[in-house]
Order: structure tokens, then sequence, then C-alpha cells
């Protein structure tokens, strides 16, 4: 269990270095900059170093280290509480900042930026943890990296099948999200944190479940079995669709795009007094 705990010492870690540097940064930098840009990289940072580790103990704990999904899945959960927790908002996904562009809580420059600083974030999280693995010190560092060279596509279904599973996974991620978007912390994320995981043990064997497209990019892009069509259909294409579905169902209507409610009638604010 030593590697366990090393693995988790480094989880521990990235969240308390990224919660110092969202720290740091909201009092020296415009909250502007804060906001828009660095808020979403240094999340977007610490969910894929985060994610890129577990993968490696899913992948290798069963019969390396000697314990079960039930170990990384409950891992996972707790990442996705700290996460929730440590945020200050930020969502770290794409599909999320489209959706409240969508929603018009967010210009379309704010968007683009949000964007390219999620991206960016997942790079960088990508050369630290290639780096950190470097230092080899569990077996699974060092199988991971006799590995990295040969590593294969999450994808394990038909593409058809992969993009539709990963746009039902974003679809209830979203409806949560939507759902409880008002709702008190206390409740919003473990509620959130659990539907990922629920997502996660569901899809994970067929997809690898990201529902993410910027965290999906460095677990698939840089694999021999990776072509781009797959990432953009699976990964882009797929959770893409799953957010605008649970959009349209939770709102009737997409507020950028036209205002006209399509599946809910609208009722009078006014009521007229019925005659006696």
């Amino acid at each position: 269990m030593a590697g366990l705990n090393v693995s988790i010492a480094f989880l521990l870690s990235i969240v308390a270095i990224c919660e110092a540097a969202r720290r740091v940064s909201k009092r020296l930098l415009p909250l502007g900059v804060y906001h828009g840009l660095v808020r979403e990289l240094v999340s977007s940072l610490q969910m894929c170093a985060c994610y890129l580790e577990l993968r490696m103990l899913m992948e290798f704990g069963p019969w390396g280290g000697g314990f079960g999904p039930d170990v990384t899945l409950t891992l996972l959960f707790l990442l996705y509480v700290a996460h929730g927790v440590s945020f200050d908002g930020a969502s770290a996904n794409p599909t999320v900042s489209l959706q409240e562009f969508l929603l018009m809580d967010s210009s379309l420059g704010a968007t683009a930026v949000k964007l390219l600083a999620q991206f960016a974030g997942v790079e960088a999280a990508g050369i630290l943890t290639a780096h950190y693995w470097s230092w080899e010190l569990t077996d699974f560092h060092l199988i991971q990296n006799l590995m990295a060279q040969d590593c294969s596509s999450s994808l394990h279904t038909s593409l058809p099948h992969g993009t539709f599973v990963e746009g039902l996974g974003s679809f209830f991620f979203h409806l949560v999200g939507l759902k409880f978007q008002h709702s008190h912390p206390l409740y919003r994320v473990p509620v959130l944190a659990g539907t990922v995981t629920a997502l996660v043990y569901t899809a994970g064997p067929l997809t690898g479940a990201f529902f993410n497209p910027s965290l999906a990019s460095t677990a698939t892009s840089s694999c021999s079995g990776s072509l781009l069509r797959e990432y953009i259909q699976v990964y882009c294409l797929g959770p893409l669709a799953g957010m605008l579905a649970a959009l349209l169902l939770y709102q009737g209507h997409i507020p950028r795009l036209f205002q006209r409610n399509l599946l809910y009638s609208q009722r009078s604010k006014f009521h007229t007094p019925k005659g006696k």
C-alpha cells in the first residue's frame, strides 16, 4: 500500500498548491484576470493532474497494488468534493463554459479566454505529471513510464456507441448541475461528486467517462490508438450534444439562440380573478 500512500500524498499536494495559487492570484491580480483566466487555468491543472494519477491507480491498482475499484472510486468522489469546494466558481470544463455562454451568463470574449485557459491548464498538468512520474517514486510510476509509449485509446467500443455514452453522461452531469446550481454548496458539491462517481463507474470501461473535452485531450490525444476523428466525435461532439440536450430540457429553450420556450408554456405572473 506504500504506492497508494505516495499517490494520495501527491493528490493532496496538488490540491493544496493549486488552492494556494488561487488565493495568492486573487489578492495580487485584477479580479477580471483572476476570474476569466487564472482561476480556470489553475483549476484545470488541478483536475487534470489529479485525474492522471487516479487513472494510473485505476489501471494498475487491482493487479499491482491489491486494491480494487472501491478504493479508486472513493478517491474519485473525495477529489470531486475537493474540486467543488476549492474551484472558487471555475468549471475546468469547456462544455460548462459554453453552457454559461448559451445562458447569457458570459460573453463570447470571456468564454474564449476560459476555453484557452482550460486547455492550457490541462497541457501544464500533463507536463507536470509526466515529470513527477519520471522520479519513479513507486512501482506504479515505473510501470507507467514503461507503458507510456504504447498507451492505447480510452475508447473500447464503436464510435457511435462511444459518442452516445459520452453524450448521455454529459447530459446527466449538466442536468444535475443545472438543477442544483443555486443550491447551497453543502448539498450541491456532494451531489455532483456522487453523480460523477456513478457515471465513471458505469461508463468508464467503455469510454473512460470524461464528459470534458479538455480533460479527454490529455488522456487520449498522445496515444497511438487515438485518432483526431475519435477525439472530435466522441469526446467533443458527444459532451456538447449532451449539454445542449440537458439545457433544452431544463430551460425549455436556449436563451442565447432563441427566447421562445419550446417545451414549457409560459404562465402569466398576473392572475385574472374568477367571476362569482
